[in-house]
């Protein structure tokens, strides 16, 4: 990551535009605007006129300023919000989205990608996306988690953490109905997605011994099967088997009772088995 305030040698965050007729320009103008708050120097994937107009629209006095590459907007970030021009097809309308932009939102977030893998920038934070009007212009993945891993070349299925400084959370099953969640659910990704989330929480987070809570999957953790059977025959052996591997893990844990205040301070992260969880 970044120093906290712009400097010689500091690599610069890229931000996508996501879905142009929505937040995303409003909340990195406003960034932008607590820049001397601690914000890293950024730069926006994003349409430099759109930018303009929306700050206008918020009645802030935001200088847009073009750069060619990352390096240029370090140095500009102290007086400018730096962008990296990608125009887009047609103008926007707030809550209108148009599917002329929709590839605009896309090489977007590919030109933030191969920015970070190269190394000019030091990570990639994704504004919203509209993924209906993506979906309607041919856009093959479920979401940015599975974009995000093809774009990275990650050849293992892709795992998405959801973190506040109260609660991490991980759903095994991520972008898909959840019909088709309970049906796909199986033993070996929920002891892959948990693998995955102590490395993680080891690596990223610097937690030594990482504690980790799997949440069950029917009401009251199945109720010892008078609620459904995955708790015994899916779950818990996977708990099981993530113990035999050294994990310091529990549960099938009541998915009612597992977020509350109290609850929260025996893990560092809960293992979900769906996205809403």
């Amino acid at each position: 990551m970044t120093a906290t305030a712009p400097g010689r040698g500091a690599i610069p965050l890229a931000l996508t535009m996501g879905e142009p007729a929505g937040v995303g320009g409003e909340i990195a103008i406003k960034a932008w605007t607590r820049r001397n708050e601690g914000v890293p120097p950024f730069f926006l994937v994003d349409d430099a006129e759109r930018l303009n107009q929306e700050a206008r629209r918020l009645g802030l006095s935001v200088p847009i300023q073009k750069v060619g590459a990352p390096a240029e907007a370090v140095e500009a970030f102290a007086s400018a919000l730096p962008v990296l021009s990608q125009p887009l097809a047609n103008d926007t309308v707030p809550g209108q989205p148009d599917e002329a932009n929709a590839l605009a939102v896309r090489h977007a977030i590919e030109t933030a990608v191969g920015l970070t893998m190269g190394g000019e920038a030091a990570a990639v934070v994704t504004n919203p996306i509209q993924k209906q009007t993506l979906y309607n212009t041919g856009f093959p993945y479920p979401g940015h988690t599975e974009f995000l891993a093809h774009l990275a070349r990650i050849d293992t299925p892709a795992v998405m953490m959801l973190a506040c400084p109260e609660l991490r959370v991980v759903p095994v099953t991520v972008h898909m109905s959840l019909r088709n969640a309970i049906m796909t659910l199986k033993f070996r990704t929920i002891v892959q997605a948990a693998m995955i989330t102590d490395q993680a929480l080891r690596r990223d987070f610097g937690i030594a011994k990482p504690r980790l809570a799997v949440a069950g999957l029917n009401p009251h953790a199945g109720e010892g099967g008078a609620l459904g059977t995955e708790e015994a025959e899916i779950i818990q052996p996977a708990v099981s088997e993530l113990m035999d591997r050294g994990l310091d893990v529990f549960g099938p844990a009541p998915p009612d009772t597992l977020f509350g205040a109290q609850a929260r301070t025996r893990y560092d992260a809960a293992i979900c088995m769906y996205h809403d969880q």
